[in-house]
């Protein structure tokens, strides 16, 4: 699945997952988009933040398996839905993986409704949403916030930095979306 687009392929242990969940095409293609998009986004992270820390591990690992439960709910490639999350999030603990990850499957579209979501689960759905190079006010506000703390940064030199970060991704979201199409769903 390797291209110009990105260069880091999804982790052999995140490739078994799939495999033993029958993911199809389309599904391993889209994971490895939005891993590749976490990845340089925590690049990024370090870059811009030093003093930012989370586990960025497990971001990495929540972005390439955010939806297996699409693997089950292959209706939810091709159009919108949210049955895939707990189904996901219950794949993943039945093929031994620790709540604490397994649980990024169900998060990625849950952020909003937990009152304190954690930062690992905010930046596995900025992976997920800008990848298309879809902004969410709301969910960079809450970044913002998390990032301004640990840094002691001014809001406005944080909101400057991710702006600037998130624009970069952003921009190749369309070549992004193109190759995942060329993908079969089934």
């Amino acid at each position: 699945m390797q291209n110009d687009l990105f260069t880091i392929e999804l982790p052999i242990r995140c490739r078994d997952l799939l495999f033993r969940a029958e993911a199809p095409p389309r599904l391993r293609a889209h994971l490895t988009l939005v891993h590749d998009v976490a990845c340089r986004l925590i690049d990024e992270f370090d870059a811009a933040f030093p003093e930012f820390g989370c586990d960025f591990e497990a971001v990495r690992f929540g972005a390439a398996t955010h939806d297996i439960g699409k693997a089950f709910h292959r209706e939810e490639l091709v159009r919108p839905g949210q049955c895939h999350e707990r189904e996901g999030e219950k794949l993943l603990l039945e093929f031994g993986v620790p709540p604490e990850l397994a649980r990024f499957a169900r998060t990625h579209g849950e952020w909003r409704l937990d009152p304190n979501p954690t930062t690992e689960d905010l930046l596995v759905a900025l992976a997920d949403s800008i990848w298309k190079g879809k902004r969410d006010d709301i969910l960079e506000t809450l970044l913002l916030e998390r990032i301004g703390e640990p840094t002691g940064l001014e809001s406005w030199a944080v909101f400057e930095r991710l702006d600037r970060i998130l624009s970069g991704i952003a921009q190749d979201a369309d070549r992004r979306l193109d190759w995942q199409k060329g993908f079969m769903v089934e």
